[in-house]
């Protein structure tokens, strides 16, 4: 059965390309959750001109992130926490403790953006990533003193 993709799917291939699938594939799967149509010439009109505009939006949203990037990279952020032997943090800072610090700052980050491996658990510097679009990233310092 040959689809038209209305988003991107892995190991498919990028919104608008037309494909070839199986059809309990295209029936149960894909069609039910609108990541294709059939591909019919009406269809085709209709996904290109979605494509379009899906280029448009993701362009504008790609311009504020890169402004927004270029307003954080100068920001470092404090964090005052109780400290036991060694150094040693009593809990930790997360991201969502970075999320409310950049909040206090009007910078609205949402802290599923907010790039960290692990919770930060000891003193100093730490450099902390922020994943704000698909293709832009930028990192912030937090630095972690004793209360």
């Amino acid at each position: 059965m040959e689809i038209i993709l209305r988003e991107d799917v892995d190991k498919l291939g990028p919104r608008g390309k037309v494909v070839k699938v199986a059809d309990g594939y295209a029936r149960n799967y894909l069609l039910p959750k609108n990541l294709a149509v059939a591909a019919t010439e009406s269809n085709k009109k209709i996904v290109e001109q979605e494509r379009h505009a899906h280029l448009r939006r993701e362009a504008k949203f790609k311009n504020d992130a890169e402004e927004l990037a270029k307003l954080l990279e100068n920001v470092t952020l404090n964090f005052k926490q109780k400290v036991g032997e060694n150094g040693q943090l009593f809990g930790s800072v997360t991201s969502k403790d970075i999320a409310d610090a950049l909040e206090q700052k009007n910078f609205h980050i949402d802290r599923r953006k907010i790039q960290l491996d692990d919770a930060i658990k000891t003193l100093g510097d730490h450099t902390v990533t922020l994943k704000l679009h698909r293709d832009v990233t930028t990192t912030i310092h937090a630095v972690v003193e004793q209360e």
